[in-house]
């Protein structure tokens, strides 16, 4: 893998977090906030994690970040503003890699303070799965919800967003 694979995996993150969100803005306050029997028990909860996630790894990796901690934002708009300008400043560092950057280890320890050392390659590719694992989950409390969810599948992501299709 390299940077522009990279790059382009980020680019799929950001379409199928933009899909999510799309969906999120059709609902009421209440459904957002509707407790389900899931990982982050509501779909703004959800929402937030997967932001929180990207950010936590985005300063792990850098000093730089200037965004402050997702978990603070309690109203969906103002969600959906910060979760852009955290895209921004996630872009910006992503397209100052080079190819050297993928294989440099890099060390941190989780919440419980367990100490981790992987390659950022390895690290990179973890928050897009990260991602997509909790986007499943909104797919399903959407479903609950009446909501008509979205493919979010990367090839989807191929057909309407670049147009490679089959």
């Amino acid at each position: 893998m390299n940077v522009s694979d990279m790059l382009e995996l980020f680019d799929y993150d950001r379409w199928a977090n933009a899909q999510v969100l799309a969906i999120a803005s059709s609902l009421s306050g209440e459904q957002r906030s509707k407790p389900f029997r899931a990982s982050f028990v509501s779909v703004h909860g959800t929402l937030a994690h997967i932001l929180w996630s990207e950010w936590v790894w985005l300063g792990r990796w850098t000093p730089l970040r200037s965004t402050t901690d997702p978990r603070t934002v309690e109203h969906f708009d103002l969600l959906r503003h910060h979760w852009s300008a955290f895209e921004s400043e996630q872009r910006t560092y992503l397209e100052g890699l080079a190819e050297a950057d993928l294989n440099r280890l890099v060390s941190y320890q989780n919440p419980p303070g367990t100490s981790w050392t992987y390659s950022l390659q390895h690290m990179l590719q973890h928050v897009i799965n990260h991602s997509t694992y909790h986007r499943g989950q909104l797919t399903t409390m959407f479903r609950e919800l009446g909501a008509a969810p979205r493919p979010l599948d990367l090839l989807d992501y191929f057909d309407e967003a670049i147009g490679a299709g089959a």
